[in-house]
């Protein structure tokens, strides 16, 4: 079982306006620095290839493959954050669990500034800066099952899809301000300026961010919701079977399929791909890739505010279904050179929609799968192992395919499948589930 059966519902606890507040950016300013270094490190990759994995003589495209194999690494670690970090949040709390992500998220991006490359310390570097990949995959694995659960257990009722929808709000955010970060320095540092020192100067803004992140969670108060959950933990039939979280797991990594890898391909992956297969500059690429994530930050929240009224399954439906039906002809837009700008922008800004249609109602949709005493750890591992599988290869899958096959519409190709799959496992989603009380 995956959702809670008809019938009474136990009133939600009562939380304070100020509380709601509170959780609500303390929940969102983590996300946010987390996928700013994400979005930079997507942003930066050719430049990160051309110090850590390419040593002299290598190929600029092998390098790339590197840096994206690294890239995966990270995500491949998040499931154990998320079961780490989500059995320490289901036990003694959100709060205390958060405060401790943001310090290991904070000091493995900030160190990657600080790292020295391949031509100074040799083959050491690649595997420093992939052992500090790590610790940001353990960190981030456990950062989201904590913030949604924030978020929604402190949601007013009825609210829990709008709620929800502003942690991939802020990674949405978070995207567009490392694209920013990279376009910024791209445009006021000179090209070897921006190839010596200045891809670090992303990294290290992390420093400030993540002390300011820390500031905020150290005031946020305990969620009501796992108060009570903990207190009635001892009681029988309190927690699931074992069997029920599995499968209620497995389930959430199908519904979040298409989001994850639709939304790495066109989000993040974008700008290298243009370059090293389309030969963009970097500075087409970069805004290339801010287009479609205003695309994906403008549908977001209305996306997760129209699921309270309609439901989850029908908004990340559409969503799923328009990406699979259009992915391919979208590209093939973007890749014709007689098409207008305007057209080539408005397809990129299309697309980036589209994911945030899956995107606004996906944390709430799986906060409603777990009751409260599993919530921190179930739909932490579910949304991990998507990323791990889907989001984390799609670099090195969309690189390593184009580069064998010569085939350009491989993007496209990875996108429709994977929202193909997420539309099969939506329709399994019940209504009304998000009318109820979270168990």
């Amino acid at each position: 079982m995956t959702t809670p059966a008809p019938g009474p519902v136990r009133p939600a606890p009562t939380v304070r306006p100020g509380s709601v507040r509170r959780a609500l950016v303390a929940g969102s300013v983590g996300n946010f620095i987390e996928w700013y270094e994400f979005g930079v490190y997507g942003h930066v990759a050719t430049l990160i290839a051309a110090h850590f994995f390419t040593p002299e003589g290598g190929s600029g495209a092998e390098g790339l493959v590197k840096t994206y194999a690294s890239f995966a690494l990270a995500f491949f670690f998040r499931p154990v954050g998320a079961a780490v970090f989500g059995r320490l949040g289901d036990r003694i709390g959100r709060r205390p669990t958060l405060i401790l992500v943001i310090c290991l998220m904070t000091g493995a991006t900030t160190l990657i500034g600080l790292l020295p490359t391949y031509a100074t310390i040799g083959a050491a570097a690649p595997w420093l800066l992939t052992m500090l990949r790590v610790l940001q995959g353990l960190s981030a694995g456990g950062e989201f099952g904590g913030a949604v659960s924030i978020m929604t257990e402190c949601a007013p009722p009825g609210r829990r899809g709008r709620y929800g929808a502003w942690q991939s709000f802020t990674v949405a955010l978070g995207l567009l301000a490392g694209a920013g970060a990279a376009a910024l320095l791209a445009t006021v540092l000179t090209a070897s300026q921006l190839h010596d020192w200045g891809w670090r100067l992303p990294f290290l803004l992390t420093l400030p961010l993540g002390l300011g992140a820390l500031w905020l969670r150290l005031r946020l108060d305990e969620t009501p919701a796992f108060a009570a959950g903990a207190a009635r933990e001892t009681g029988p039939g309190r927690r699931p079977p074992a069997g029920e979280t599995v499968r209620a797991v497995a389930l959430g990594v199908g519904r979040l399929t298409g989001w994850s890898a639709a939304g790495y391909t066109f989000l993040v992956v974008l700008p290298s791909y243009l370059q090293t297969t389309l030969h963009a500059t970097f500075q087409q690429a970069l805004i290339a890739t801010a287009v479609a994530n205003l695309g994906f930050a403008a549908s977001i929240l209305p996306a997760g505010a129209a699921s309270d009224r309609l439901g989850r399954r029908a908004v990340m439906l559409t969503g799923a279904l328009l990406v699979a039906v259009l992915a391919l002809p979208l590209l093939h837009l973007v890749r014709d050179p007689g098409a207008p700008v305007y057209v080539k922008g408005a397809a990129l800004f299309g697309a980036g929609a589209a994911v945030g249609l899956m995107a606004g109602p996906g944390p709430a949709m799986l906060a409603e799968m777990f009751p409260t005493t599993v919530r921190y750890t179930g739909l932490g591992l579910a949304y991990a192992l998507s990323n791990a599988v889907f989001s984390g290869c799609a670099g090195l899958i969309i690189t390593e395919a184009v580069e064998r096959t010569g085939d350009a519409d491989i993007p496209a190709y990875y996108a429709a499948a994977a929202c193909a799959v997420s539309a099969l496992a939506l329709l399994t989603l019940r209504g009304g589930v998000h009318e109820r009380a979270l168990r």
